[in-house]
């Protein structure tokens, strides 16, 4: 499925061409505008790209649009980094709940409402692929802006050893989201966008409850320590990806813990 300049009514990608193994085709920048309204929202101007982010610049003046804030849905850098000089140059604020990312802007506070030239954006907090994760609901197109919590395709990285409890809080919440709302299409921070929003919320679900019961199958056979459960849990992972399922397995091992479902001797 073609990526840059994908989206819906009221958002268009524009696909940055730094791909990767954690970035899959590249970072997507959003760009939100209410129809008809000059005012613009951009959201994960990306990577310090010059000519991204002059690309996202110019496609906003060539529509006779206006940069009226960007908004970053997390702190890595391939959604971030770039946003001093894209805040330099449009002028426009940069809002994040990190406040180091932020640039003239303010922090994002669950559930408020960010308006722009008609334009109505509701931020929706999901720590877990970071602790500042946020997602963003565009109520009027029925879409949900997912950063990294939710990937176009394949599964997000916990990044941090306490962070899958958040995880899998945001996955159950943003699943009730779906449904209550009628969203029908997930528009992620890397890979295509996503039209079967309650299956794709069903699968990520599903999936990580089911790393967690192979977790406790490897301990249950014998495996105690990090590397060794990795080994089991994910044999056949790409090397220059296997830090992530180190990672991943420290986090489910640590939420495990968290719930008394470890036995005693296992590596944490």
């Amino acid at each position: 499925m073609r990526i840059d300049g994908s989206g819906t009514l009221r958002a268009s990608c524009v696909l940055c061409p730094n791909p990767g193994p954690m970035t899959l085709e590249g970072t997507n920048t959003w760009i939100l505008r209410e129809p008809g309204a000059r005012g613009v929202v951009v959201v994960d101007p990306g990577p310090h790209d010059e000519r991204h982010l002059e690309r996202v610049a110019r496609t906003v003046q060539e529509q006779g649009a206006q940069v009226l804030m960007t908004v970053v849905t997390h702190r890595h850098p391939d959604h971030g980094e770039g946003a001093r000089y894209f805040s330099e140059l449009t002028g426009a604020p940069v809002h994040a709940v990190d406040p180091a990312v932020r640039i003239s802007g303010r922090g994002l506070s669950d559930g408020e409402v960010l308006e722009a030239d008609g334009l109505e954006v509701r931020v929706i907090a999901t720590p877990g692929h970071t602790e500042d994760s946020v997602c963003l609901m565009v109520e009027a197109d029925n879409t949900l802006l997912t950063g990294d919590t939710v990937l176009g395709r394949g599964t997000t990285v916990i990044d941090g050893d306490d962070g899958l409890g958040p995880y899998m809080d945001s996955l159950y919440r943003l699943r009730d989201i779906v449904r209550e709302h009628d969203v029908r299409t997930l528009l992620p921070g890397h890979g295509p966008i996503l039209t079967s929003p309650a299956a794709v919320l069903d699968s990520y679900v599903d999936h990580r409850e089911s790393r967690l019961r192979q977790v406790l199958d490897a301990v249950g056979a014998g495996a105690t320590g990090v590397e060794e459960i990795a080994d089991r849990v994910y044999p056949d992972v790409a090397e220059q990806i296997r830090f992530a399922a180190v990672s991943s397995v420290r986090a489910q091992l640590r939420y495990l813990s968290s719930r008394g479902e470890l036995p005693e001797g296992v590596e944490v």
